[in-house]
């Protein structure tokens, strides 16, 4: 599941699996669509 959050004066697209953040809505549907449920393999 994807939650829309607010922080620095912008909307930001949480993925509640791992956690990454996204700035635009399809791109964080697309990945909680591949999303392994673990931390990511690089820095946010």
């Amino acid at each position: 599941m994807v939650t829309e959050t607010e922080r620095d004066d912008m909307t930001w697209y949480r993925c509640d699996a791992c956690g990454l953040l996204f700035d635009d809505p399809d791109d964080a549907d697309r990945h909680e669509g591949h999303c392994d449920a673990e931390d990511p393999s690089y820095l946010q």
